[in-house]
């Protein structure tokens, strides 16, 4: 025996715990977020059909939302704090443009803009802190603006956009009796 004073159960026993683990680590992919993006990819009817395609959405259809909602910040809001944040959503829309962003945080920024869309505020506020926090160095140029985008958009008055969505201006009051 090499190893006196019971040291051989514990060799014996710690190899084989790590020769289990060895082979499962590599082995099941499915714990980090690359390997999400080939089983998403995987069961789309045609994968080649771009970065747009596979987070389910196109550039546009993120970027657009936030800039009306810069749009409609703009009578409230200083000039100097739009631009910023016009400054900052336009690095954005390069990078997705570049295929710069990986499908995460697109998913996210999709999922985000439809929680600002539904003013939704405090989900739309913690998906911006979950990209912040999980894809850092990805998003730390242009998230700052949106980050006030939303704070500056949960603070205008309620009364506009909620009749703007619902269709309440259509049968007001004094509409019916001129």
């Amino acid at each position: 025996c090499l190893f006196p004073a019971g040291a051989p159960p514990d060799p014996a026993g710690a190899p084989a715990a790590s020769a289990a683990l060895l082979p499962r680590a590599p082995g099941p992919p499915p714990l980090g977020p690359a390997s999400r993006a080939p089983r998403a990819e995987s069961g789309r009817p045609s994968p080649a059909a771009g970065p747009e395609e596979e987070c389910g959405a196109p550039a546009d259809a993120v970027l657009a939302p936030l800039m009306e909602a810069l749009t409609a910040c703009r009578p409230t809001v200083q000039k100097q704090v739009c631009d910023d944040i016009g400054r900052r959503l336009t690095v954005l829309g390069d990078a997705w443009a570049q295929g710069k962003l990986s499908a995460p945080v697109r998913k996210r920024m999709n999922l985000l803009v439809q929680e600002l869309q539904q003013q939704h505020w405090d989900a739309a506020d913690e998906i911006h802190r979950s990209l912040m926090v999980d894809h850092v160095n990805e998003v730390s140029q242009w998230l700052v603006g949106v980050k006030r985008l939303i704070a500056e958009t949960r603070s205008l008055p309620a009364a506009e956009p909620v009749a703007a969505m619902d269709g309440s201006t259509e049968a007001g009051p004094g509409q019916e009796h001129p």
